[in-house]
């Protein structure tokens, strides 16, 4: 971050994004919750605001503007329902467009809502396996996370 304090960099950044989110397009909104998401930063009203448009604009959005925005949106733990029904529908009826690299992120965000919601019937738990199969396909690598943590344990013998 250069220098400037994340949070004040993060804080600045998503108060001009939901001021501007109507100039947004979907590669906008999706880029800018997945940066956000990377980051660990869950700003509510920047994601309410990704969220609102997005609903509204999701035949504007492609598969991959579709899988980053949904992946965000799981990561940060979103836990208001309508975003992922939305967009779990849609991409139920085009999943044969997406990647096996998107359909990897379709799976984590269908563990999400499985774990958030495990009693609501949610489109894209009918493939599952089709994910998953996706998913493990792609191979694993550590995050930069887990390589931290496991080069502190290294160190603590």
């Amino acid at each position: 971050t250069a220098g400037v304090a994340t949070e004040a960099l993060f804080g600045a950044i998503a108060g001009a994004a939901v001021n501007r989110i109507g100039e947004f397009n979907s590669q906008d909104m999706a880029n800018t919750a997945w940066a956000f998401a990377t980051a660990g930063v869950a700003t509510e009203a920047l994601f309410g605001a990704i969220a609102g448009a997005a609903v509204k604009r999701i035949g504007e959005f492609n598969s991959q503007d579709m899988a980053n925005t949904t992946w965000a949106f799981a990561c940060v733990g979103w836990d208001k329902f309508n975003l992922f029904v939305t967009f779990g529908s849609v991409i139920g009826e085009r999943l044969a467009d997406f990647t096996d690299v998107e359909k990897s992120q379709l799976y984590l965000v269908a563990l999400h809502v499985q774990l958030t919601w495990p009693d609501v019937d949610f489109s894209l738990s009918r493939h599952l396996e089709s994910l998953r199969s996706a998913y493990t396909r792609q191979g694993s690598a550590p995050s930069q996370l887990q390589g931290d943590v496991s080069a502190v344990l290294e160190q603590l013998g």
